[in-house]
């Protein structure tokens, strides 16, 4: 089965989605074909922030510290419950631009899904800055990405085309919000990092008979900090 997948490597709900739908589809005893698509949740970020990911957040949203960290540590427990460890402490935030780029090339290798939970690893668990050079050849290097082209790539515009059709197709199209954003069988629609039972539903729900008509279960959006757009 197919699924659409858009998420930002800086968004701690899409690491927790992930892992979410993969618990069902082995639950569900369903393969997928997942498809990776990006969604800067901030694309005017610098290459690294010069202050702490708590206080941007802070200052992002209109909130206290004390309210932002409280957050942080909610959601760290919610990741813990599925297997992740959420330093969000030493979380290094940044542009997510080139590790987008970078998750296209790896997909056209058929790696997406390893480039993904090694930027999400690097990002949430070990602190890295996501938007400096030396973790995004790190995270190239992990996968087995042939070194030359990602150099080639991260000198030049390569799949930045990419990664503005997969935005444009989420705003235009799908009028998405918040990530993460599933679209199962190009068909069904499901937004949020949602319960592990609720990704069964909707993959028992995908296996039925296709309907004319496209099919959208909006439970929870993640409107939280760290999983909506900047405005």
């Amino acid at each position: 089965m197919r699924v659409d997948i858009w998420s930002d490597v800086v968004c701690p709900f899409c690491y927790i989605g992930k892992k979410r739908l993969e618990k069902a589809t082995e639950q569900a005893g369903v393969e997928l074909e997942v498809h990776w698509h990006s969604f800067q949740l901030d694309a005017d970020a610098p290459k690294r922030q010069e202050i702490s990911n708590s206080e941007r957040l802070a200052q992002k949203y209109g909130r206290s510290l004390a309210e932002v960290e409280e957050m942080q540590r909610n959601i760290a427990e919610m990741a813990k419950a599925e297997g992740i460890e959420f330093n969000w402490q030493n979380a290094n935030s940044g542009n997510t631009l080139d590790a987008h780029r970078i998750i296209h090339l790896a997909q056209s290798k058929g790696l997406g899904s390893e480039a993904k939970e090694a930027f999400f690893y690097s990002y949430m668990t070990d602190g890295l800055a996501i938007g400096e050079r030396e973790t995004l050849e790190d995270v190239a290097s992990r996968i087995g990405l042939n070194p030359v082209e990602v150099d080639d790539v991260l000198d030049s515009d390569e799949y930045a085309d990419f990664v503005k059709f997969d935005e444009a197709t989420a705003r235009d199209q799908l009028n998405v919000t918040g990530v993460p954003f599933f679209v199962f069988d190009q068909r069904i629609a499901l937004s949020g990092a949602q319960p592990t039972e609720v990704f069964v539903q909707v993959l028992e729900k995908a296996l039925e008979p296709v309907d004319t008509n496209t099919e959208t279960n909006q439970a929870e959006q993640c409107d939280d900090a760290q999983c909506a757009p900047k405005q």
